[in-house]
């Protein structure tokens, strides 16, 4: 679950100075509303927009959970409460959830694609992600049945192509081993040697960027004729789409990492309906 401080910082941004459209056109009455998917696919955002509800006084009935499959017209959230308070969060609510719901089906589509192929393999997220809201595309990475990956810069070693810039590859690893024995190193290359290289000084993961699946198919076999495909994890990224995925995942590999799960989200349409006539009343 978010911390909710993390989550209110939405609703100061959306109404710092309060909602003055509501405060001036909504009497103070209670009232009853619903919240709907209007998209099919994976749902998730629901604790957050729970969480925010609740911190203002409304009671929330979920009608569905996060990472469950779910259909247009399906009733996800039932909402009791003082409308001011149900029209303050609800943006804030629904951009969570579109958003969220968004990742998470994406991620799902991803993973099931990959199964089919290979259930060994792992579907994993990237740092390509909206500034602030690292911690709920994540989430919804997960929800959808993938990896989060690395959170920030202070959870691994990985070292990319900017920093074999400045490092030679070899020189570069055993600096990080040095370091910490208990430090996952990651190291991102794009040949065939170079993998053969850093598998060779030490990496615990080699992350195969910008490769073809035929590329990824020799550089597997290439480790393997040496005896190092077993000592090392094998990631792919860069680029991947869709289309790809089935090609990518049989090639032995292990790890898929996409920043399209969350750099190009497709928002996942829901609603907010107050039942009008319905629990409408003055509150005392």
């Amino acid at each position: 679950m978010i911390p909710l401080e993390n989550l209110l910082r939405f609703i100061r941004e959306d109404a710092p100075w309060g909602d003055v459209t509501t405060d001036t056109v909504v009497p103070d009455v209670a009232c009853r509303a619903v919240v709907r998917a209007k998209d099919r696919g994976t749902i998730a955002g629901l604790a957050e927009a729970r969480a925010l509800f609740e911190h203002f006084g409304v009671t929330v009935r979920e009608r569905s959970a996060d990472g469950r499959a779910v259909a247009p017209g399906e009733i996800l959230l039932e909402l009791d409460g003082p409308a001011r308070a149900v029209l303050l969060v609800e943006r804030t609510a629904l951009n969570i959830i579109g958003r969220m719901s968004g990742i998470a089906t994406r991620t799902r589509e991803a993973v099931d694609m990959v199964r089919q192929v290979s259930p060994a393999v792992r579907v994993a997220a990237t740092r390509k992600t909206a500034p602030g809201l690292r911690a709920l595309d994540k989430k919804a990475v997960v929800l959808g049945g993938g990896d989060p990956h690395r959170s920030s810069l202070s959870d691994m070693v990985l070292i990319k192509d900017n920093h074999l810039a400045l490092v030679p590859l070899p020189e570069a690893i055993g600096r990080a081993k040095k370091q910490s024995l208990y430090r996952t190193v990651e190291v991102e290359v794009e040949t065939t040697d170079d993998a053969i290289t850093a598998a060779s000084a030490g990496a615990d993961i080699i992350l195969l960027d910008n490769m073809t699946p035929d590329a990824v198919w020799e550089t597997v076999g290439a480790l393997a004729g040496r005896g190092l495909r077993e000592r090392v994890i094998l990631e792919v990224s860069g680029g991947v789409a869709g289309g790809d995925l089935a090609g990518y995942a049989a090639t032995g590999i292990d790890v898929i990492s996409m920043g399209a799960l969350t750099h190009t989200v497709r928002n996942f349409d829901v609603s907010l309906d107050i039942l009008k006539g319905v629990g409408t009343v003055r509150v005392p």
